[in-house]
C-alpha cells in the first residue's frame, strides 16, 4: 500500500514539473528566475566570445577597434552556438535550429554586447589595459556583470511575450 502511495506522488511531481515546464515560455508567464536563466546562457556565449575575441586581438596587438569588433563577433557566434547545439539535440534540422537561435538570442546578445562594450569603453584606461593588467579583467568581469544585470529585465519582457529564449523551450524534452 505504501508503494502505491509513493508511486502517485511521484506521478503527481512529474505531471506537476511537465506543467510547469509547458508555461516556462508561455506568453505572460515570465519569472525573474526564468529569465535570469536565459541570460546566464547568454552570458556564457557572451563572455566566451568577449574573453576570446578580447584575449586574441591583445595578443595580436591589435588596436580597440578591430579587437572590439572580434569580440562581438565571437561572442554572437559562441552564443548561437551554445542554443544551436541545444536545439539540434533536440533532433530539428539545421536550418530549423538556426533559425531558433537567431529568433532566441539575438536580441539579447546585441544588449550585452552593447552594455558589455560600453562599460568597458568608458572605464578609464580599460581600453589600454594589456592581459598582464589587472585591470584588463577586472573591466571586463564587471562589463559582463552590468550586461547581465541590465539584459535580464529584457529577456523577461521577451519571455513574457513568448519571444526570445521562450522559443527554444518549445524543443526541449
Amino acid at each position: 500500500m505504501q508503494h502505491e502511495a509513493h508511486e502517485t506522488h511521484t506521478e503527481h511531481a512529474l505531471h506537476h514539473a511537465h506543467e510547469e515546464h509547458a508555461h516556462h515560455g508561455a506568453a505572460g508567464c515570465a519569472s525573474w528566475s526564468m529569465a535570469a536563466q536565459a541570460t546566464l546562457h547568454c552570458l556564457t556565449g557572451c563572455a566566451i566570445g568577449e574573453v576570446l575575441g578580447m584575449v586574441i586581438g591583445t595578443a595580436l596587438g591589435w588596436g580597440n577597434l578591430p579587437t572590439t569588433v572580434l569580440a562581438i563577433v565571437l561572442a554572437f557566434f559562441f552564443g548561437y552556438s551554445l542554443t544551436l547545439r541545444g536545439v539540434l539535440k533536440a533532433g530539428v534540422d539545421f536550418r530549423t535550429a538556426f533559425r531558433v537561435a537567431l529568433a532566441a538570442d539575438t536580441l539579447s546578445i546585441a544588449v550585452m554586447e552593447l552594455i558589455d562594450n560600453g562599460v568597458i569603453l568608458f572605464w578609464p584606461n580599460a581600453m589600454d589595459a594589456q592581459l598582464s593588467d589587472l585591470l584588463f579583467w577586472a573591466s571586463l568581469a564587471i562589463s559582463l556583470a552590468v550586461a547581465f544585470v541590465v539584459t535580464t529585465p529584457v529577456n523577461k519582457w521577451t519571455i513574457g511575450r513568448g519571444k526570445g529564449h521562450a522559443v527554444v523551450h518549445q524543443y526541449h524534452h
